[in-house]
């Protein structure tokens, strides 16, 4: 059901993982964006706030996490939950944008699996059309920050992919990136509080760095992001909708 005001529910599965530029887009269309903090304690992954009713949103938008559908046994109290909650509002036709951990989920609720990923990937990565159809969003590049990857359900169209990974698929209404659109500097400053100076000795990076690049890609980011929401909101959710806001 699509609302005269439309809201957009965001889910936050840790309190800096919130839907960044991919919220402001949604809320320059139109949306009242709400988010959903999954887990407010980084350090207590299992206590979890209860989910809101999914069937009071035009748009969900779950995003990514530090934590990994290979390991659920520290998130089993709610990622069960949230699986069937996805599912359950897939069936329903709500229209489902997923980012990162976000799009991994997308792909285990709707039949497909995520597993340890060949390459981890931090920083700035193109990507390219996908076996079978072409890539709408552009090759970026895309901040990527992942351990794991998803494989695809098996009806879901690869619509981008790079050499470690698929990068985006589409199931219908519902979107899995398995990059990060959203992120800004904050955004990313938020990740690297929660990162240990070996696990980034261990991959290479530097904080400094990393934020330094943040900032370089920032004003291309920000146009390419929206680019990804106009696209998702207006050939993806609502094909034949001219009421999602304007598109400046």
């Amino acid at each position: 059901m699509v609302r005269s005001v439309k809201r957009a529910l965001a889910l936050s599965h840790e309190p800096y993982g919130g839907a960044g530029r991919v919220g402001e887009r949604l809320e320059q269309r139109g949306f009242v964006v709400d988010t959903h903090i999954v887990t407010a304690d980084i350090e207590r992954p299992g206590d979890a706030a209860r989910f809101p009713d999914f069937d009071t949103y035009d748009v969900v938008v779950p995003m990514g996490s530090v934590r990994s559908l290979t390991e659920k046994s520290e998130i089993r109290s709610w990622i069960h939950t949230e699986l069937a909650l996805l599912r359950e509002a897939h069936r329903a036709g709500t229209p489902i944008l997923g980012i990162c951990f976000g799009g991994q989920l997308i792909a285990e609720a709707l039949g497909g699996s995520v597993e340890v990923a060949p390459a981890t990937e931090i920083g700035w990565f193109e990507i390219e059309d996908g076996p079978d159809h072409a890539n709408p969003v552009g090759p970026g590049p895309w901040m990527e920050w992942h351990h794991d990857r998803f494989i695809p359900p098996p009806e879901a169209e690869v619509l981008a992919v790079n050499e470690s990974s698929v990068q985006l698929i589409r199931i219908g209404t519902t979107v899995g990136t398995q990059f990060h659109p959203e992120v800004d500097e904050a955004h990313v400053a938020g990740f690297l509080a929660d990162a240990s100076d070996g696990y980034l000795a261990e991959h290479g990076i530097r904080r400094d760095e990393l934020l330094a690049d943040v900032r370089a890609h920032e004003a291309a980011n920000i146009e390419q992001c929206h680019a990804l929401v106009d696209w998702f909101l207006d050939e993806v959710a609502f094909p034949a909708d001219d009421d999602t806001g304007p598109h400046a």
